[in-house]
């Protein structure tokens, strides 16, 4: 049986109270990875009306970047940057970026967040929207290009039924790895981040 904090408002929680917390946080903490690649597997399945389900595309998206020579991380996002549809479904980029936030640099953090917009730029003409809506984040040339880009190469064309895609297992690894260690959170000390 796990210890508890035994504080009924925070405020009046102590050190010790906070040890109990911290020591269940650790081992909880360190199955993040886990957890998100079974939350992956949710999107297997569900096609939306899309040609392929959502699974499949973001698996593509990180087949498409992993072969293309990106870097584990850039690939990793490649992989997630989808994975809000089930729990964002007017605000996915959000749920990705949020989870991707503490271990990536800022430039890829900032990709997945706007890709939905940047996305846009392909079909929202169908939708009767704006398809440059965008263009409000051309004051930013290279976070700028690097979505576009990103959407271009990856995201856009990652819907093909015929293509070899890799599979999960091949990208858990990258996932494990970029989620081993968090590099910007409020929750460890600033020391601790730099050297990790």
């Amino acid at each position: 049986m796990t210890e508890h904090a035994t504080f009924a408002h925070i405020g009046e929680s102590t050190r010790e109270d906070w040890a109990i917390i911290t020591g269940e946080f650790r081992p909880y903490a360190a199955k993040l990875a886990e957890r998100v690649i079974e939350h992956l597997k949710v999107l297997d399945g569900d096609c939306g009306g899309f040609p392929v389900d959502r699974l499949t595309h973001c698996l593509q998206t990180a087949t498409l970047a992993h072969r293309d020579g990106r870097d584990e991380e850039y690939v990793v996002c490649a992989l997630l940057h989808d994975i809000g549809d089930t729990l964002g479904s007017y605000n996915h980029p959000d749920i990705a970026a949020a989870m991707l936030k503490p271990f990536v640099s800022p430039e890829n953090h900032w990709m997945v967040l706007h890709h939905g917009i940047f996305q846009g730029y392909h079909f929202f003409h169908n939708l009767g929207l704006d398809p440059n809506l965008r263009d409000q984040y051309r004051d930013q040339p290279e976070l700028f290009e690097r979505t576009a880009e990103f959407c271009a190469r990856y995201d856009a064309p990652a819907f093909r039924k015929d293509y070899d895609t890799l599979p999960l297992s091949f990208f858990e690894p990258m996932l494990r790895r970029v989620f081993s260690q968090p590099r910007h959170s409020m929750y460890v000390k600033k020391d601790a981040q730099a050297t990790a």
